[in-house]
């Protein structure tokens, strides 16, 4: 018998160290969650979008493509959500796997409708149709401010990374207020500092909810 899978995204604007921090969270679930026989938990790390074959293609075409217009834009995103979920997340969740992803629907709506000014009720019910309503366990916020995301930025932006500051404060802003109307789901960790700084910001914010997932597994298992 598996425990139930666990699905955890990290969301934050560009420069916040979400995929690092994503490896790094892995890799400690995966061996603070360990098995009774020893074994780590079995840890999927994913991304959207490029997560699949198929992803990797769309990651392509919005971040190195040609031009869109914003109501392309995002439903070339609750596509590749949509095949994402189907084809890797729900099945790794379903054999009791911890799921990781870097960016999930709430980026959709923060840099959609946040950023591009679309209707953000719009946007987040195109996303959760597209993944029959599953929504993480817990939602990791590393909140960025302009001058650290400059910085960490490399001299090679991608078309979503060529946005002017007013784009950034919008979709800052847009994640904070979701982060804010639903504490269950969220946490905010402040991505200032190195990285070893903010994967202990993490770890902190997610005690009492892997502490959870530790009971839950020696139940399980005893």
């Amino acid at each position: 018998m598996s425990v139930t899978g666990f699905f955890v995204s990290f969301e934050g604007g560009d420069g916040s160290g979400k995929t690092t921090q994503a490896r790094l969270l892995g890799d400690w679930l995966g061996e603070r969650l360990a098995g009774a026989n020893g074994e780590p938990r079995e840890v999927v790390v994913t991304r959207e979008p490029g997560g699949t074959e198929l992803g990797l293609r769309l990651r392509q075409e919005v971040l190195h493509g040609q031009d869109m217009d914003p109501r392309t834009e995002a439903l070339l995103y609750a596509a590749d959500r949509a095949h994402h979920v189907a084809s890797l997340v729900r099945p790794a969740l379903e054999r009791g796997a911890i799921v990781i992803t870097d960016r999930y629907l709430d980026s959709s709506v923060a840099y959609q409708a946040g950023g591009r000014e679309l209707a953000a009720d719009e946007v987040e019910r195109l996303s959760l149709w597209a993944t029959k309503g599953l929504l993480p366990d817990v939602t990791v916020l590393l909140d960025v401010d302009l001058e650290t995301s400059a910085a960490r930025m490399g001299r090679t932006l991608d078309r979503l990374e060529r946005v002017d500051d007013d784009f950034r404060i919008r979709t800052r802003e847009a994640y904070l207020s979701r982060a804010a109307a639903d504490p269950a789901r969220w946490v905010v960790a402040s991505a200032a500092g190195t990285v070893d700084e903010v994967h202990a910001r993490v770890r902190a914010a997610l005690a009492d909810r892997v502490g959870e997932l530790d009971k839950k597994a020696t139940e399980v298992t005893s």
